[in-house]
Parts: structure tokens; sequence; C-alpha cells
């Protein structure tokens, strides 16, 4: 079992920045790529940036430019740097992780990242 704690959300202003962390604990040896997603009410849940253990990443068009997913090298841990914050940006964010070539289903309890115009 893997459990995953994201942080860093919170309130900030149309063109702030925020750091988004996801730590992974438990049997986290055979985890070999993480991602952001994010979900507002209503819709369904988006994949945000993915990054892999050799360092592939791959970001949504609405974020690219604007947003940098990296990763601990020592430990299952992944973050997101958000720059250019627009108010569209507003969503819970949550992270997930792949377990050998499968993306798990498993969720952590999600940041609230809202943006003010």
């Amino acid at each position: 079992q893997v459990q995953l704690l994201e942080s860093g959300g919170g309130l900030v202003e149309t063109g702030g920045s925020l750091r988004l962390s996801c730590a992974a604990s438990g049997r986290s040896v055979s985890i070999n790529a993480m991602a952001w997603y994010r979900q507002v009410p209503g819709k369904q849940r988006e994949l945000v940036a993915e990054i892999t253990w050799g360092g592939h990443t791959n970001y949504a068009d609405s974020v690219k430019g604007r947003f940098t997913i990296s990763r601990e090298k020592s430990r299952p841990t992944i973050y997101l740097q958000m720059n250019s914050l627009k108010p569209e940006d507003t969503a819970v964010y949550y992270c997930r992780y792949r377990w050998g070539s499968v993306w798990s289903g498993d969720w952590g309890q999600g940041t609230q990242v809202t943006v003010s115009s």
C-alpha cells in the first residue's frame, strides 16, 4: 500500500506563484513515475503534468511555460512549481503514481489551489 500526501496549496492572486509537494510513502520502491492532476466541481479530473524517474516530463497545454514538475532523486516526492497563476487554475490538485507499468487508482486527499481575479 502506498500513501500520498499533497501539500502547498492556498489562496493567491492572479499572476502569483505556489509550489505544491507530494510525498509517497509505504510500498513506494516500485514507483517509477508520478503525476499531478486537478479537478474542479462538476468536471473530470485532468492531467496537469507527469514525470518519470528517467526524467521525461509531459504537461497539459494549458500549463506549459507556467508550471514545472520536478522530483527528489532520493525519495518518491514530486513538486509542482506554478507561476503566472490564473483564475482557471483554481482546483483541487492531486498526485498519482505509476507502479511498474500501471498508473495507480490511489489518490491523496488533494490540496486546494484558489487563484483570485
